[in-house]
């Protein structure tokens, strides 16, 4: 049982490993440092430790890391099963095992053979999946993982715990039309920021279709996420966990818009790779806001006000 100590540090550590992960892959992709090692997985342009240039070295280090976190997560879930008595945590460390083997098989793919920008956008969002079922995992070994099994006293309508879910799933949408943009190099499609080329609504074609695309998807979110917290915030009180979560995700989605705006503005600037990072931090950060969010939702007791809105016969 001496080991069973270990399931709390080493899923904290399999959370930071796969934000970490999430970071260079974007990193990857900003320095078009996908092709640095030619055509060879795992190896390196043919070598186990190739030679060194800025993109050979980017892209193997990203492996390098995928790889040590890989092992984390492994021993993490072995613990897990062993010792947690957490049916959930089994569920939230097995997410997170899949999904990193299906990113890792994604990525492998990418390398040895040619993927549509379609196809590499779900790259990020299975790593994005893998980094939110670490983070669950983690916050089961926290305080905050008794609102992950119980409720906490909070009560919620059902229509309201089904919003909070469409918000999750919406999120991810906006999350993989981010991906795409990126993957098809269509950053540049729209020049100025809140307007795009100028226009409240451009020419809705190539790049520039993408882009205001996904303007459109991240100011759709940012409005919903505004509307559900003051429908939580009517329901449940300032303590209770989920309103805490929405209210968060509301003040990151801003930062989040916000930080799109920048990522506009940089292009062409040396600041431009520190704005996309920055992008990619706080969209991963919101999305596992939301998942806490959505589990949380998922174990609040029904709306009392809903439970017995319909009137009774005599």
């Amino acid at each position: 049982m001496k080991l069973a100590r270990y399931m709390k540090p080493l899923s904290l550590a399999s959370m930071l490993g796969m934000f970490i992960i999430i970071l260079m892959g974007a990193l990857v992709t900003k320095t078009e440092s996908g092709r640095g090692c030619g055509d060879d997985w795992p190896l390196c342009n043919g070598k186990f430790v190739p030679a060194y240039t800025i993109e050979s070295f980017i892209e193997y280090s990203h492996r390098f890391v995928v790889g040590v976190v890989g092992l984390i997560l492994l021993a993490t879930t072995i613990l897990v099963f062993l010792y947690s008595k957490r049916r959930d945590a089994k569920w939230y460390v097995a997410g997170a095992m899949f999904f990193t083997f299906l990113q890792a098989i994604l990525g492998a793919m990418a390398v040895m053979w040619p993927q549509s920008s379609a196809v590499l956008a779900l790259h990020f969002g299975f790593s994005l999946m893998s980094f939110a079922f670490t983070l669950l995992l983690y916050l089961v070994f926290t305080k905050f993982g008794e609102a992950m099994r119980i409720s906490d006293g909070a009560s919620l309508s059902r229509g309201v715990r089904w919003s909070i879910w469409g918000l999750l799933i919406y999120s991810y949408v906006v999350v993989y039309m981010g991906a795409f943009v990126r993957h098809t190099e269509s950053v540049g499609g729209c020049v100025g920021w809140p307007l795009c080329n100028g226009e409240v609504i451009p020419e809705l074609t190539g790049a520039t279709g993408i882009v205001f695309m996904h303007r459109v998807g991240a100011a759709l979110l940012g409005i919903a996420i505004v509307l559900v917290f003051l429908l939580v915030r009517a329901q449940t009180s300032p303590d209770s966990a989920i309103y805490k979560a929405v209210k968060l995700s509301m003040i990151v989605v801003g930062l989040q818009i916000l930080s799109g705006g920048f990522v506009t503005l940089a292009i062409g600037h040396d600041i431009y790779l520190l704005a996309s990072m920055t992008h990619a931090l706080l969209i991963s950060c919101l999305f596992g806001i939301l998942c806490y969010a959505g589990i949380v939702a998922w174990h609040t007791e029904e709306s009392h006000a809903q439970a017995y809105a319909a009137p009774r016969l005599p």
